[in-house]
């Protein structure tokens, strides 16, 4: 075990609790600037952390809060999955002819941070838009009614699984906040609780399969995925009962915009 990786997971844990922001748009860059792992190690190590970290909330968000809708999930899946496996297929076969994939993974994960540090910005003034409509969120409602696309609704949502499931597998980035804005899209009247579990839901098996198919490319450091571990859940737990102490209206904006160098830095390589 490396104690500089435990206290990277730690430090990740904490914001992520902090501010709801992704782990993979946190650790990713921080492994490959500060520890210079190559993209596809940094990528593949963290697409299998965040598989394991997020199942313990969706355990919580299903059993607890009953607040996963399991039909959106699907549609995301149905979407994102044969996609995520195509795109693992794509990275096999250029490997095998001895393409190199480094500048590729780097791009998308750049493109990915600037996504993301938007997300971040224009995600409160969803939500606050969201707020002000009548929520769906009983056993009887039918929440792919209540948005403004109610003819596309179904085919957006898988067309949104699509792009995830390219993106998050190149990229490790992208499952959480591209997934929760897309959502808020889409299904406007769905309450924010619902939004969160059902993306939170979506992402397990979309990292799962991403990162069990960078596994068996070799691009998974398994002594960094359980350093990364044993720092981030205990991180993740402080950082949550912090959370209501330190005002989300000045953190997003600062972590929107590093994330916006970090990003505009990668695209430029």
């Amino acid at each position: 075990m490396n104690f500089a990786y435990t206290f990277s997971g730690f430090a990740v844990g904490l914001l992520v609790g902090l501010t709801g922001v992704g782990g993979g748009s946190l650790m990713t860059p921080l492994l490959v600037f500060l520890f210079g792992f190559k993209p596809a190690v940094a990528v593949g190590t963290d697409l299998l952390f965040a598989a394991i970290t997020k199942t313990g909330g969706v355990w919580v968000h299903h059993g607890k809060h009953e607040s996963v809708d399991w039909k959106i999930v699907g549609w995301l899946a149905l979407g994102s999955l044969p996609f995520a496996v195509i795109t693992l297929f794509v990275l096999k076969h250029l490997s095998s002819i001895g393409k190199e994939t480094s500048g590729a993974i780097t791009f998308t994960l750049g493109i990915a941070l600037l996504l993301t540090a938007c997300s971040l910005l224009i995600r409160s003034l969803l939500l606050n838009k969201a707020a002000k409509l009548k929520p769906i969120d009983d056993e009887h409602s039918n929440p792919t009614n209540a948005g403004r696309f109610k003819h596309l609704q179904i085919p957006a949502t898988v067309l949104i699984g699509a792009v995830l499931g390219v993106l998050v597998t190149l990229s490790s980035v992208g499952a959480g906040a591209l997934g929760t804005v897309a959502l808020l899209f889409l299904y406007p009247r769905m309450t924010t609780l619902k939004i969160v579990g059902t993306d939170l839901a979506h992402a397990i098996p979309l990292t799962a399969v991403a990162g069990f198919g960078h596994l068996s490319l070799g691009n998974v450091d398994l002594i960094l995925l359980g350093s990364l571990l044993i720092g981030s859940l205990p991180g993740i737990w402080v950082g949550s009962h912090l959370s209501a102490k330190i005002p989300e209206r000045f953190l997003r904006p600062v972590l929107a915009s590093i994330l916006m160098l970090i990003g505009l830095k990668f695209v430029m390589q």
